[in-house]
C-alpha cells in the first residue's frame, strides 16, 4: 500500500513537472484597441478587394478564433480601464477604475506575475503609454486620468520596456513640468524618444517615447503617412529586440493598437481600416517568432471593447468598390479638421474652388469618390457658412473635437464606401479572440474578457 502511494506521488510530481515544462516561454498579448468584428471584417475585405491580398489577415490565419464578451463591472457598455483591468488582472471592476477591483483594491496583472517569475516583460501602445489599457498592466489608481500617478506606478513597475506616444503626467494641468520624468530615471529608465532613440538604447530597462513636440496621445494615423515618427510596427521590433537581448530565456509583451479605437471613435473608418492592417504588421512580427519557435510561444489577440457600432453594408452612393474610396483617402480625419480650424484661424480668404481641389487630392472626393449636384451645393453651403460666415460649431468625440464641415465631408466618404457607424462612443458588441501556440486551445470557446487572463494563468501555472 505504501509503494502504490509512492508510485502515486511520483507520477502526480512527473505530470506537474510536464505541465510547468510545457508553459510558454514567450508570450505575446496584442490587444486591437475599440477593434470590434465589424471593423476588423471591413480591414480583411480592404486587404482582399482593394489590396488584391490572396492571404487572410495574420490574425485570421490563426487556428484559434472565437470571441469575447466585455461589460464592466458598473455597465453593460465598458470603458477602456474597466476592459484593460478585465484583460490584465482577470477582474471586472467600474468604468473608469484602473488595476482595481470595484471595492478599490488593487489587483495585479499578469505581467506584473510574469515579472515577479523572471520574465521579462514589455508593455507597449500606438497612444499614450500612461492611456487605460497599457497603464491597466501596472498601474492602480481610482480614475484613469489620474496621469501623474499612472506615471510614478510606470517607473516603479520594474518592467524592461515600454512605449508610447507620451506621458501626461510630464507636465501638471497648467504645463508645469512635474517631477514623473525624474522619478522614472531614479527608477533606472533610460528615457530616449523617436526613431532615432532607438540606436541610443544601451540600458536593461528602456522607456521610449514619441519625438519633443509630437502629440503625447497618439504616435499619429498610418493614413497620415508623417515621414519620420514612430510606428507600431517599429516599436514593436525594437521591444521583441530589447527582450531576447536582455531576456532570452523568457518574456511577456503587452502590444496595443490603440489609434484604431480613435479612428473608430472618429468615425473614421478609412483610418480605422488602415490602422487595423497596421495592427497586424505588428502582429506578423511575433508571428514570424512563433514560427521559429512553435512549441515555446503563445500569441493571444483581442480586443477590450467595440468602438463606434459600425457596420459594414452596401454603398449608399452605389459605388462599383465601395472600400477603394478610401485607397485615395490621405489624411484622416483629425488631420483634416485640424487643416479646417487653422483655414479659420487665417486671415487670408479661402475659397470653395479651393477647398475643392483639397478635396479631390487628399480625399478623392469628386474623382473617385461620387458627389453628386445636390451633395455638391449642400457641401458648398456649409463651406460659406463655416469659413466666410464663420458660423461653425464642432462635434465632440473622447479623443478629439471636429470641425462640422469635416464631419458632413467624412460621412459622405462613409456613405460611398458603406461605413454606417451608430455612435461615437463605444458599443456592447462582442470582440474577436484569437490565438496560436501553447495552450492556444484553452480559449477556443466563448470568453468573457476576465477569463483571458486567467486562463492565461493556468498555462504558465501562475498560482
Amino acid at each position: 500500500m505504501k509503494l502504490k502511494h509512492i508510485l502515486l506521488g511520483a507520477a502526480l510530481a512527473a505530470g506537474m513537472g510536464m505541465q510547468a515544462a510545457s508553459a510558454p516561454k514567450y508570450i505575446f498579448y496584442y490587444i486591437g484597441d475599440g477593434m470590434g468584428i465589424s471593423p476588423l471584417m471591413a480591414a480583411q475585405a480592404y486587404n482582399r478587394e482593394v489590396l488584391g491580398s490572396d492571404s487572410l489577415l495574420k490574425m485570421m490565419q490563426m487556428p484559434v478564433a472565437s470571441y469575447a464578451m466585455t461589460y464592466s463591472a458598473s455597465a453593460p457598455i465598458t470603458d477602456s480601464a474597466a476592459a484593460g483591468t478585465a484583460l490584465s488582472t482577470g477582474t471586472k471592476t467600474k468604468n473608469s477604475m484602473l488595476g482595481m477591483g470595484p471595492d478599490s483594491v488593487a489587483v495585479t496583472s499578469v505581467a506584473a506575475q510574469l515579472k515577479d517569475m523572471g520574465y521579462g516583460v514589455g508593455i507597449i501602445t500606438s497612444v499614450a503609454l500612461d492611456d487605460a489599457t497599457p497603464g491597466a498592466f501596472y498601474a492602480h489608481v481610482a480614475n484613469r486620468k489620474m496621469r501623474y500617478e499612472i506615471d510614478i506606478a510606470a517607473a516603479k513597475s520594474g518592467y524592461d520596456f515600454m512605449a508610447g506616444a507620451g506621458l501626461g503626467g510630464l507636465t501638471d494641468k497648467d504645463g508645469n513640468p512635474t517631477d514623473a520624468e525624474a522619478v522614472i530615471k531614479e527608477n533606472g529608465f533610460q528615457l530616449v524618444r523617436g526613431i532615432d532613440g532607438i540606436s541610443k538604447i544601451n540600458s536593461e530597462k528602456v522607456m521610449l517615447l514619441a519625438d519633443e513636440g509630437r502629440p503625447n496621445y497618439n504616435i499619429g494615423y498610418t493614413v497620415d503617412s508623417v515621414p519620420g515618427i514612430l510606428t507600431l510596427p517599429i516599436i514593436t521590433q525594437a521591444c521583441l529586440d530589447h527582450l531576447t537581448a536582455n531576456k532570452p530565456d523568457r518574456f511577456f509583451m503587452m502590444v496595443e493598437g490603440g489609434n484604431i479605437d480613435h479612428a473608430l471613435h472618429a468615425n473614421d473608418a478609412g483610418a480605422a481600416i488602415k490602422e487595423i492592417l497596421n495592427f497586424d504588421q505588428a502582429l506578423a512580427i511575433a508571428y514570424n517568432f512563433y514560427l521559429k519557435h512553435p512549441d515555446e510561444t503563445l500569441i493571444l489577440v483581442t480586443a477590450d471593447h467595440d468602438t463606434g457600432g459600425m457596420s459594414y453594408v452596401h454603398s449608399r452612393l452605389k459605388v462599383k468598390q465601395p472600400l477603394g474610396v478610401y485607397r485615395y483617402q490621405k489624411v484622416s480625419k483629425e488631420e483634416f479638421s485640424t487643416y479646417c480650424k487653422s483655414l479659420l484661424n487665417d486671415r487670408r480668404i479661402y475659397r470653395w474652388d479651393d477647398m475643392k481641389e483639397y478635396l479631390e487630392e487628399n480625399l478623392g472626393l469628386f474623382s473617385h469618390v461620387p458627389v453628386s449636384a445636390e451633395k455638391e451645393t449642400q457641401l458648398k453651403d456649409m463651406f460659406e457658412r463655416t469659413f466666410e460666415m464663420r458660423n461653425t460649431s464642432d462635434q465632440k468625440t473622447l479623443y478629439a473635437s471636429f470641425n462640422s464641415f469635416a464631419v458632413a465631408v467624412f460621412d459622405l466618404i462613409n456613405d460611398a464606401a458603406g461605413t454606417i457607424f451608430t455612435t461615437t462612443g463605444h458599443s456592447a458588441n462582442p470582440v474577436p479572440v484569437f490565438a496560436v501556440g501553447v495552450g492556444s486551445e484553452r480559449f477556443k470557446q466563448l470568453n468573457n474578457n476576465n477569463e483571458l487572463p486567467a486562463i492565461l494563468r493556468e498555462i504558465v501555472n501562475i498560482k
